[in-house]
């Protein structure tokens, strides 16, 4: 009999994933009310439209200085990869039925971003605006958002609420822009209810941010400077499960004796960072990166989440440690491995060192 496993963490990345395409599948899958024989088929000159799929719109790669109109039969209109420096009305005045917006790696401003256009478009899912000129959030936004990629602009501004009615939103990328923490205030991300994934990384932050809607599974802020981890900062997100901090300017001060022993964290990440020593961590953890920093020694007795006896009592049928990876190399640690670590954490498969 052939066994199949499930690495929990896996699992729950799956789940995540299939959380956030399933609106994609229904979206390809739904028919629309009216057969699409009912449209005309007009197609710009300036893009492609595959009779097979004749509710999406190519037009990225095409030097386009601007955006042109858009059929009303349109869903997943593609615009990436032009020089397109406005978004206006005009173009979008039939395309009541968007779903998907790519104008990634365009010319795009905030001040040619015609006031009020893209809460307009009612049935928007998936908007990305990454690799434009953006120096802030674009305001007001589509209530019905799933996913909103703004990363790669210059963006050091976030307008106050410009989050508040955005309910269904499961994806929000930030991540290289120009933000400081007096960007990311109390009430910033207020109103992301159903939020999983947030990445702050490549900015300009200091300190922790404040008030991660509560939903959060996902939790990206590497290249930062980021020195304090706050007492209890995890209790306000209790699912988060895939924290990343690696590149930041974290010591063992910085570090709540239990900052880290958190149950619903899976994968910890906190590489070329300044630690001397492992932080304690729970026994739910399955994969902990702290490659690149100073840690010299290793003591599995004191890293152990349980006693080393009681893991060596429990052998594999026991409620033992979880932790499956384990890279320590770019520290100022000599090998072998301590057997103690290899008592406590027995599922262990790879130690990098």
């Amino acid at each position: 009999m052939m066994t199949l496993k499930v690495c929990p963490s896996l699992l729950l990345l799956f789940l995540v994933h299939s959380v956030w395409t399933r609106t994609v599948r229904q979206v390809y899958n739904e028919l629309d009310p009216e057969h699409w024989s009912h449209y005309t088929f007009e197609c710009p000159q300036e893009c492609f439209c595959p009779p097979s799929f004749p509710n999406a719109l190519y037009c990225d790669n095409k030097g386009l200085k601007e955006i042109p109109a858009i059929p009303a039969r349109i869903w997943y209109l593609y615009l990436q990869n032009n020089l397109i420096e406005t978004i206006s009305e005009k173009p979008f005045v039939n395309a009541t039925h968007l779903r998907w917006i790519n104008l990634n790696k365009n010319k795009i401003t905030n001040n040619g971003i015609e006031s009020g256009v893209l809460s307009k478009l009612k049935r928007l899912l998936y908007l990305f605006l990454e690799d434009n000129e953006l120096e802030e959030v674009p305001a007001p936004l589509p209530v019905g958002l799933e996913q909103l990629r703004l990363a790669r602009n210059k963006i050091s501004r976030i307008p106050e609420g410009v989050f508040s009615n955005l309910e269904n939103l499961t994806m929000l990328d930030l991540h290289q822009n120009n933000l400081l923490d007096s960007a990311l205030q109390s009430d910033t991300f207020q109103g992301l209810n159903s939020l999983m994934q947030l990445n702050i990384a490549k900015n300009s932050l200091k300190k922790m941010p404040l008030s991660i809607p509560a939903n959060t599974l996902q939790l990206f802020l590497d290249n930062n400077s980021i020195e304090v981890i706050p007492e209890n900062y995890f209790s306000a997100i209790p699912k988060v499960t895939f924290l990343r901090l690696n590149y930041n300017k974290l010591s063992d001060d910085g570090i709540p004796p239990n900052g880290f022993n958190v149950s619903s964290i899976l994968d910890l990440q906190l590489s070329h960072n300044q630690l001397t020593k492992i932080p304690p961590i729970n026994a739910h953890l399955e994969h902990l990166h702290l490659d690149h920093n100073r840690i010299k020694s290793v003591n599995g007795t004191q890293i152990c989440p349980v006693s080393i006896a009681v893991a060596e009592d429990y052998g594999l049928y026991g409620n033992i440690p979880r932790l499956r990876y384990l890279r320590l190399d770019g520290n100022e640690i000599q090998p072998p491995i301590p057997l103690d670590i290899m008592i406590c954490f027995q599922l262990l498969q790879a130690v990098v060192i």
